[in-house]
Formats: C-alpha cells, sequence, structure tokens
C-alpha cells in the first residue's frame, strides 16, 4: 500500500511560480511511476505531467509543456511538480498519484492518489 501527501499549493500572482511536493510512504515508491493531474471547479480531472520510476522519462500535456517540470527524489520518496509563468487557467486542485506500471496520462491506470492540494493563480 502506498500513501501519497501533497503539499506546496497556494495563492500566487499570474506569472509566479510554486513547488509542488507529494511524498510517498512505502518501500515500494522507486518503482512506480507517478504523475500529475489537476481538476479545476466544475471540470474533469486532466493530466498534468508524469514520470518513469527512474526519473529517465517524463511527460507533459501541451497546456503545461516549457512551464512546469517534474521530477522525482527517490531517496526521499518524494516527487515534485516546478511549476513557473503561472495562469490563471492553471488555478485548479492538483493531485498526484502512482502506478505499478510504466508511466501514463490516463488517470484510471493510476492505484494510488493523494489527497491534493488547492492552487489558485490570481490575474
Amino acid at each position: 500500500q502506498v500513501q501519497l501527501v501533497e503539499s506546496g499549493g497556494g495563492l500566487v500572482q499570474a506569472g509566479g511560480s510554486l513547488r509542488l511536493s507529494c511524498v510517498a510512504s512505502g518501500r515500494t515508491f522507486s518503482s512506480y511511476a507517478m504523475g500529475w493531474f489537476r481538476q479545476a471547479a466544475g471540470k474533469e480531472r486532466e493530466f498534468v505531467s508524469a514520470i518513469s520510476w527512474s526519473g529517465g522519462v517524463t511527460y507533459y500535456s501541451d497546456s503545461v509543456k516549457g512551464r512546469f517540470t517534474i521530477s522525482r527524489d527517490n531517496a526521499k520518496n518524494t516527487v515534485y511538480l516546478q511549476m513557473n509563468s503561472l495562469k490563471p487557467e492553471d488555478t485548479a486542485v492538483y493531485y498526484c498519484a502512482g502506478r505499478n506500471g510504466a508511466l501514463s496520462a490516463e488517470p484510471g491506470l493510476y492505484n494510488y492518489w493523494g489527497q491534493g492540494t488547492q492552487v489558485t493563480v490570481s490575474s
């Protein structure tokens, strides 16, 4: 069993930056692909970014490519999402998720989810 806890959300002005962290419990974190998803009010959950178990492969949605960077530190059981040049449309609850398999943009393939952290970008 893996438990995920996100942190780092908050209120920021457009153009600003935030770094989200997701700490995982359990010994098998290093074998899991990890993903970040977000859900804005009234909208479906959408893919943001994912990273392979080794960190060697990353994948981004077109809406965040070039602005967000995903990384992981397996020694700390932590995955990060560095968000730069934030826009009001990035406002959402951000969730990290883990799966025992290849990285994926499909939320239904992830086995474990955190509780989410709110990111609000003001214009």
